[in-house]
């Protein structure tokens, strides 16, 4: 018995997909509605400090990108602010990302909230969890804590996904059926995150064989069959 040729798959390029992270990029949906009117509303903010709340994976770090780009904050590290971000707190804005992130630099976060203030500026950080419970020790920085305003996200709904999953797809000139997306936002973990590496996956699967992203090959790279 003859046997057919196998069909050879294509190698794909390894192109580097950078995401999308201007305010344009950010697709609206209950989950990140206060977030997204905060970033609309500088510097019409509550407070001189803002910390963004939500889950890894919610969208963080895409909503403080977008406000750095729309307002040239300096980004700093939580672990070694520095004395030099002081100066920074009299020029404009500070973006602080994952700053419960241990080790925190207690004292250097003090100064610069205090210099936030004094300056007139604003402070916006993210985090996983509020501040309350952040391991602090330093008292006058908790009571500084205290006084920011929570802007609270949660994990994004299914049409939230949708919408993202979609965009990547169309960032990468690849047109999905509408009913392949909530195939994939059914089984998928529920994360801004979690979204990139599903639309990578795909994109390159159906690059290698030369076809379509259909359900059958989303059913096959999630597991599924």
């Amino acid at each position: 018995m003859t046997l057919a040729p196998r069909r050879p798959l294509q190698i794909p390029l390894d192109l580097a997909h950078r995401p999308a992270r201007s305010r344009d990029d950010l697709v609206p949906g209950a989950s990140i509605r206060s977030a997204l009117h905060l970033i609309d509303s500088y510097p019409d903010w509550p407070a001189p400090v803002v910390v963004i709340v939500g889950p890894r994976g919610a969208g963080k770090t895409h909503l403080a990108a977008a406000w750095q780009e729309m307002t040239g904050a300096a980004s700093l590290s939580i672990a070694g602010i520095g004395a030099e971000a002081l100066d920074w707190a009299e020029r404009g804005p500070i973006l602080v990302d994952d700053a419960d992130r241990a080790p925190i630099d207690e004292t250097g976060l003090f100064h610069l909230i205090n210099a936030v203030r004094a300056s007139g500026r604003h402070l916006l950080m993210t985090a996983a969890t509020r501040p309350v419970s952040w391991p602090i020790g330093l008292a006058d920085l908790v009571s500084r804590l205290r006084a920011a305003s929570i802007v609270e996200i949660g994990a994004p709904d299914d049409m939230l996904l949708a919408g993202v999953l979609t965009k990547l797809f169309a960032d990468r000139q690849v047109d999905v059926d509408p009913a392949v997306i909530q195939y994939v936002v059914k089984r998928m973990e529920r994360s801004f995150e979690s979204a990139n590496a599903v639309v990578e996956r795909l994109d390159a699967a159906a690059l290698a064989r030369k076809s379509r992203i259909t359900r059958a090959l989303a059913a096959e790279l999630l597991g599924e069959r």
